[in-house]
């Protein structure tokens, strides 16, 4: 059977038309793909450049330094590291290729942010990102902690404290430093007790001067360590304005200082500079100050009620046999007491308030007197409370 083509014969105007055709449709077909083709060849070069840019940089600051070194390295995270800290160390560690480009992937991961502090083992066989990963877990063994000394605290109160919670291993070994201080003299204020006429009469060199705050402190930290913490933020506590005051009022910085340490005890924060007030009157009249605090503070009794044994005790700190200030601070006071020592109620300095007592030894409330004659009166009725608050406190 012959094709179609075959059974009949094409004029030579149908063969042309023919042809035309054909082409028409391969030129249509082709002028259609072309740019598709033009697409998907340019699709696969830009592929494999981009593949190519890839790996390189994958290879050159992604992937790990050493995928067959699984040698582990101890890396720690200090507190407050900042990430360009930890990318530096890093980088110096041989752990990462690159420190800058550590940084800024971390950034745009979110890990920057979540990186904790601590300390982790980490070898070269890990990529860029798993490093950024473990950093962010946190290695459970912390290599900071935090401590508060509360105001009012005493050298021995602090360090029972930092013993207790396993900050120092021997108590003794912190009240040593505390006692003779001479270690610190490179501080300008302790350096000034060492050289004051009854330095070695002083229970505590360091009493008054370990500052009462929080303070995040190494793990590691020894004795000397902590004291020079707690030195350091003293010096902050007691601004350039303060020295100024004090000279203005007559006074050294340990003078200020010993005079906070009685307010700090002696009151609560609302009465502080109303203390200050009594006590600053009665310096100026040459009066004993009197503080039942001070002889607390040799004696250990911790009673309201004092007995006339009690005041006889014989010591420079007791404020009933010796004039003025006792022979240094008695606790560590808290800024609020600074401030009121040197910056004492003006109404009561004016009022010429001599005098004050407890009135309620359950919340700390004070009463003032002007005279003689109204304290002991004030005595009279409010000592029966300190006698029971005694009795109910065992003491």
């Amino acid at each position: 059977m012959k094709k179609y083509r075959e059974e009949r014969d094409y004029t030579p105007e149908e063969l042309h038309r023919e042809r035309e055709y054909g082409v028409f449709w391969y030129s249509w077909l082709w002028t259609a793909l072309r740019p598709l083709l033009l697409i998907v060849c340019v699709l696969i070069v830009v592929a494999g450049v981009a593949m190519g840019v890839w790996n390189w940089v994958n290879r050159n600051y992604l992937a790990p330094v050493n995928a067959e070194d699984e040698t582990p390295v101890t890396f720690v995270v200090s507190s407050g590291s900042s990430l360009t800290r930890v990318a530096n160390n890093l980088e110096e560690a041989g752990l990462i290729h690159n420190r800058t480009v550590f940084k800024y992937v971390a950034d745009f991961l979110g890990y920057g942010q979540k990186i904790q502090s601590g300390e982790y083992k980490v070898n070269r066989s890990m990529s860029m990102r798993q490093i950024m990963e473990l950093l962010t877990t946190g290695d459970g063994n912390p290599i900071t902690r935090n401590i508060t000394i509360i105001p009012g605290w005493t050298v021995q109160d602090i360090a029972h404290y930092l013993a207790e919670e396993q900050v120092i291993g021997d108590e003794a070994v912190f009240l040593s430093l505390c006692r003779t201080g001479t270690d610190f003299s490179a501080y300008y204020y302790i350096a000034d007790v060492l050289a004051s006429a009854n330095a070695a009469s002083r229970l505590y060199a360091l009493e008054g001067y370990l500052a009462p705050d929080t303070y995040e402190i190494y793990t590691t930290a020894t004795a000397d360590d902590v004291i020079r913490k707690l030195l350091s933020q003293t010096e902050a506590v007691f601004t350039e304005e303060y020295h100024e005051r004090a000279e203005q009022l007559g006074m050294t910085m340990d003078q200020a200082l010993t005079l906070a340490s009685m307010i700090e005890k002696e009151a609560k924060n609302a009465d502080f500079a109303k203390v200050s007030a009594v006590f600053h009157n009665r310096l100026k009249r040459n009066m004993n100050l009197g503080s039942d605090v001070t002889v607390k503070y040799v004696s250990g009794v911790r009673r309201m009620a004092l007995t006339d044994s009690d005041l006889r005790v014989n010591s420079p700190y007791n404020t009933y046999l010796v004039s003025g200030l006792p022979l240094g601070p008695i606790c560590s006071p808290s800024p609020a007491a600074i401030r009121a020592a040197l910056y004492p109620d003006e109404q009561y300095v004016q009022d010429g308030y001599l005098y004050f007592c407890s009135k309620d030894p359950n919340t700390g409330e004070l009463h003032f007197s002007r005279t003689l004659q109204e304290h002991e009166l004030a005595v009279s009725i409010y000592s029966p409370l300190w006698q029971a608050y005694d009795r109910e406190k065992g003491l």
